[in-house]
């Protein structure tokens, strides 16, 4: 069974509410997001404003442990050294410049380029 829609019979009336609701639709769901995107925070933070008492003070078992700069940098750093360690060979930092005896090659000669006139 195949539909067709015969748009021949349309009228302006017609297209004018496919297009008024479809334009609707698209605007609604687009302010419906603008709202999920801003409680999103609101959310995921939900859990974290349950264990917090109301006067401020947090609840038994969960302390806050404050780290310096310093220390995070450090942490990161010996990470770094440690997990790029493995991934370089040992190099001897040498090089050396070998001459090659045969310097012609076609490859570079003029009598071959493209730009020759034909006689």
């Amino acid at each position: 069974m195949t539909f067709l829609i015969n748009v021949e019979n349309w009228e302006w009336s017609d297209i004018f509410t496919i297009t008024l609701v479809g334009y609707s639709v698209v605007f609604l769901v687009l302010v419906l997001l603008i709202y999920v995107f801003k409680l999103m925070p609101v959310v995921l933070n939900y859990k974290k404003r349950k264990s917090v008492e109301p006067g401020g003070a947090k609840m038994k078992g969960t302390e806050a442990h404050y780290v310096a700069g310093e220390v995070n940098a450090a942490i990161a750093m010996s990470l770094i050294l440690y997990f790029n360690e493995q991934q370089h060979d040992d190099e001897s930092n040498v090089i050396t410049i070998k001459r090659v005896a045969r310097i012609y090659s076609p490859w570079s000669s003029k009598i071959y380029s493209v730009n020759n006139v034909l006689r």
